[in-house]
């Protein structure tokens, strides 16, 4: 039965346009306000990347020795960056094109955030080349055609993820196009010098945008078609950046498996860099109100399938190699699981494969909380699974043991040590991440403005219609919350952060409904008129 609703919008209620404000104020304070810890957390991250930057600068003087490379570990730290900087890359733009195609209305405030992850990952991911090179000078040959190796995996990875670093570009562009004019009419408060250069980029970016339906119509086609390009682009770039390894005759590197443990590998640890980064900017810009648990909570359950995909993919890929007995394979399997490198092997199984899934199996952890731990731990133990799969093959000796059963000494394996020069870089590369994130977000709004104001009226304009439609049957209407179409509507989840955060925000708790649970708004907590 429907009943009347507290508080129905009426033709000329002011309520709509209220809740538009607060929207658009919320999405563009990090571009107008400068809190008191942001240029303190810059120039801290900035420091970061500056020794970073020593740290390469004395890599290249002395040598790859100075970052304990030698003939006997000719693979380490750097090429586990690079996959897993590269890695992370695809969560935010695959989950938010996915998210898009599946026209899950709770992604909307996530979109943004997601693709600006991805965007600023992935350039950081590339670079991990240069110090991998022994001669970083000669990095030009990769674009330049008389000096390409067409056989080499590694000319067929830059192109794969130059293309790629293009598309997200693009990705992340297209839907800032309408928000550009709605936030450049708010710059008017902002000092003279970025007055000027805030209204010199929104208008360069945003000027043909007029809003009309034909412009709406072909900018909604253009991200759906990029929507669908991006997912087999990630797919297929992943899997070129595993053929560096797969193609090699070592054994540990020659995998099958590899293109789509890569891949499973990449999308696990993108989502978790989501959940950090939103988590991130919802308590530092105040979005409680548009970012809810809920949303910490649906990006858990997608953690998971991936987590226990990758985990099969692992079990496989040992399982194979020991069960086949093979010299090579067999004495990697054994050195990864009870040799030397089982401390690192072990604490990935248990940081990035059993606590994530016993966290959100859980359902007092199953909060944001709950959530946001499992990702962090999910991105740092998927950062040592990847020393896992690139050490040992690498420091695995070459020459057999004609007197070892298992063909293979002990003390002919060779060993990788870390110095401070890696660890710097290493530390200077993530510290990029977040500077790079708040930069941006100094220009651009941080929540997709056009996308949330469509989504919620087109759902206003379904609860009217249900209104209207009860009226005539002579109904008192009464509609709780927004009415999303069934094409577009999702699980609720409930979470104890539910409660706590509507007390925190100022608003109420939402009312219970007919046949039990709840209906939220979509962008947060319930608020009087549009939001409610």
């Amino acid at each position: 039965m429907i009943e009347n609703r507290d508080h129905s919008v009426e033709p000329g209620d002011p309520a709509p346009a209220a809740g538009r404000e607060q929207l658009r104020s919320a999405a563009m304070r990090p571009v107008l306000e400068t809190p008191r810890w942001w240029w303190p957390t810059v120039a801290g991250l900035a420091a970061v990347v500056v020794v970073g930057v020593v740290a390469w600068a004395v890599q290249l003087a002395d040598g790859l020795g100075a970052a304990g490379y030698s003939d006997k570990a000719f693979w380490a730290v750097y090429e586990a960056d690079l996959v897993a900087f590269i890695g992370v890359s695809y969560g935010g733009a695959v989950v938010s094109a996915i998210l898009r195609l599946t026209k899950a209305s709770w992604r909307a405030p996530l979109t943004r955030i997601a693709e600006a992850t991805a965007l600023v990952t992935l350039p950081i991911g590339m670079l991990f080349i240069i110090p991998h090179l022994g001669s970083p000078q000669r990095i030009w040959e990769l674009v330049w055609p008389p000096y390409w190796n067409l056989s080499s995996p590694i000319l067929w990875d830059f192109f794969a993820v130059s293309t790629y670093l293009l598309a997200t570009a693009v990705f992340f562009y297209l839907p800032l196009v309408p928000d550009l004019p709605i936030g450049e009419g708010r710059l008017e408060s902002m000092s003279p010098g970025r007055r000027r250069l805030s209204h010199l980029v929104y208008r360069t970016l945003g000027s043909r945008w007029q809003g009309r339906p034909k412009d709406r119509r072909v900018l909604e086609g253009a991200i759906g078609l990029l929507a669908i390009m991006v997912i087999p682009m990630a797919v297929s770039v992943h899997s070129v950046l595993s053929f560096a390894f797969a193609s090699s005759s070592r054994p540990g590197y020659l995998e099958t498996i590899f293109p789509v443990y890569f891949v499973v590998a990449a999308l696990y640890s993108g989502v978790a860099l989501v959940v950090v980064a939103a988590a991130g900017a919802r308590k530092l810009f105040h979005l409680e109100a548009f970012i809810h648990p809920r949303h910490f909570v649906r990006l858990g359950f997608i953690l998971i399938a991936f987590g226990a995909a990758y985990l099969y993919l692992t079990f496989t890929e040992y399982l194979i190699d020991g069960y086949s007995g093979t010299t090579g394979p067999a004495a990697w399997v054994r050195q990864v699981i009870v040799g030397r490198y089982w401390i690192p092997f072990w604490f990935y199984f248990v940081a990035a494969g059993v606590l994530p899934l016993a966290l959100m199996a859980i359902r007092r952890t199953r909060t944001t909380k709950g959530v946001v731990v499992a990702s962090s731990l999910v991105l740092f133990a998927m950062w040592v699974k990847r020393l896992v799969i690139v050490v040992p093959p690498a420091t695995s000796p070459l020459v057999r043991s004609p007197i070892s059963a298992s063909g293979v000494l002990a003390g002919n394996w060779g060993t990788y040590h870390f110095t401070w020069v890696p660890i710097s870089i290493t530390v200077a590369a993530t510290a990029a991440i977040p500077l790079l994130l708040l930069v941006l977000f100094r220009f651009v709004p941080i929540l997709p403005i056009a996308e949330m104001e469509e989504i919620e009226s087109y759902e206003e304009e379904v609860a009217e219609a249900v209104e209207l439609l009860a009226g005539a049957e002579g109904v008192t209407p009464r509609v709780q919350g927004p009415v999303i179409p069934p094409a577009m509507a999702s699980a609720e989840v409930a979470s104890p952060d539910d409660t706590a955060d509507a007390a925190r925000g100022g608003g109420e708790p939402p009312p219970p409904r007919a046949g039990g649970g709840t209906r939220r708004p979509l962008f947060g907590k319930l608020r009087p008129g549009w939001w409610a």
